[in-house]
């Protein structure tokens, strides 16, 4: 049966992710059979299995860095946040319903059970489990019933490790509050502390790091440096700083409630294209392409883009011939309207941007799997993109459908027919249309709009490829900064 250690914070957005994908391919580097495992995760970016469950996307990259098969076992519980005050939930990949924060504080006694039957799958199969937590475990007003960090270390007996954000400043208050704010039995838990972000010289940190030692009793495990690694982000969008002119800018609008953002990340990737994220008028220049992304809430953030003035600037860049792009949600805001008869959503019906001869009708079944295709985008703008290969995804809660004829988007490999695309208009259900060749064929098709010319680019260096040497530069980068040996001595 697996061993275990456990990945804790000070607070969220210290690293706890990368951490824990960096661990797992350190522990498959060195031969041992490894998996990730969250008991709940909330965020926006999900993955779809290859059997069509959803699971949070942080711990398929974990065990993408593990090099095995992502797993809904490894992230049993995902809130998918849809208002405020409310959230899809899913277990074990399936949508258990949407719940307000008080609702699902009644219903989470009831997920032990869930947790636990994952975790001990798990352990059939692996030699060893790294487990994350979430946010931070001094969270002392959620203490009682916690299911994702010192309750989950209790539960599985794991001995942890805390993570501490240097960049954010205050780090050994960080670290001596969490540790103090704990009752001594979980105090005793924590075997070590990794400092994470670190930016200058280590020798003038080291009498803080002795002082926090004697403080808190708890021996400080490595300080990582601040990392320029690409790995898929759990949840935000990172707009990437721009230290050189780009020939091309993409805009893709920000909603509020945007999901699967990493959608964008192979064209950010690309040395001729700033993908700009948009969230105002002021931040719409003149690019050269217009992407809605998927989103949560496609009403609430449609209703959003229409009242900050969105709507007009996405609907003149399309009148004057600019490519314009819907992903998901998007997609369905650029049809005529939108129906929403099972009050999924806020019920009623929408108009849309009125771009696509589409009419969208949301359903309580959602939509989970993964999709291979070949885009036939017709003669338009988007000509560029016909023949080009992906292999992606599908989540989503409406169907939409022409409302008269209308040219596909992309056929997929089962025969059936996706998205629709008009002129310059085109509008998909399939995420992850990037990670391929397409990216590539957009960024050629861009640039020859522009009269740019370059030497065609290898479309044979897919996301995957750079993804894997990412997460080889990640481990390296551990190795070189922790005392992998007091790690080891943890398990042992």
């Amino acid at each position: 049966m697996a061993d275990c250690i456990m990945i804790q914070g000070t607070m969220s957005g210290v690293g706890k992710s990368l951490v824990t994908a960096g661990l797992c391919r350190i522990f498959h580097q060195d031969g041992i059979a490894v998996a990730p495992f969250k008991s709940q995760n909330m965020a926006l970016n999900s993955y779809i299995t290859k059997e069509g469950l959803e699971m949070g996307r942080a711990q398929a990259v974990q065990a993408q860095a593990a090099c095995v098969e992502p797993s809904v076992l490894m992230n049993p519980i995902l809130l998918k946040p849809c208002s405020d005050m409310g959230s899809q939930v899913i277990v074990n990949g399936e949508v258990a319903g949407t719940m307000s924060a008080s609702e699902y504080y009644r219903y989470r006694p009831k997920l032990r059970g869930v947790i636990r039957q994952a975790y001990e799958k798990l352990r059939e199969d692996y030699d060893r489990i790294v487990i994350e937590g979430a946010g931070s475990p001094a969270e002392i007003n959620l203490n009682q019933d916690d299911l994702v960090n010192m309750g989950i270390a209790e539960m599985f007996d794991a001995p942890v490790i805390l993570v501490a954000d240097i960049d954010r400043g205050g780090v050994f208050a960080q670290i001596y509050g969490t540790v103090m704010l704990l009752p001594k039995g979980q105090q005793r838990r924590i075997k070590g502390v990794i400092i994470n972000k670190f930016r200058g010289e280590e020798e003038i940190l080291k009498p803080g790091l002795n002082m926090i030692e004697e403080l808190t009793g708890v021996p400080v495990l490595g300080v990582v440096p601040y990392l320029h690694v690409d790995i898929d982000d759990e949840d935000s969008v990172i707009q990437r700083k721009n230290t050189l002119h780009k020939p091309l800018e993409i805009a893709v609008i920000r909603f509020p409630r945007i999901s699967n953002a990493t959608d964008f990340n192979p064209l950010d990737r690309l040395d001729t294209v700033h993908v700009n994220y948009v969230t105002g008028m002021s931040e719409f220049f003149n690019p050269d392409m217009v992407i809605l992304p998927g989103t949560k809430s496609t009403m609430a953030d449609l209703e959003w883009m229409r009242q900050n003035g969105l709507e007009a600037l996405v609907k003149k860049a399309a009148s004057a011939g600019k490519p314009v792009l819907g992903i998901c949600g998007g997609y369905q805001m650029l049809g005529t309207v939108i129906r929403d008869p099972y009050n999924i959503e806020r019920g009623g019906q929408m108009a849309g941007l009125s771009l696509l001869p589409v009419e969208t009708v949301f359903e309580p079944k959602k939509t989970r799997l993964r999709s291979k295709g070949t885009i036939c985008a017709g003669d338009g703008a988007f000509q560029g993109l016909s023949g080009a290969s992906f292999d992606g995804y599908q989540i989503h809660m409406g169907m939409s459908k022409p409302l008269k004829d209308v040219s596909a988007f992309s056929l997929l490999s089962d025969g059936s027919r996706d998205g629709a695309v008009c002129n310059n208009v085109a509008g998909t259900y399939i995420h992850g249309l990037f990670d391929q060749g397409v990216a590539a064929a957009l960024e050629e098709m861009l640039l020859s709009r522009k009269g740019i010319s370059r030497e065609k680019r290898s479309a044979d260096a897919d996301a995957e490829t750079f993804r894997q040497s990412q997460y080889e530069l990640l481990a390296t980068a551990l190795r070189e900064s922790l005392d992998m040996d007091k790690i080891q001595k943890i398990f042992e």
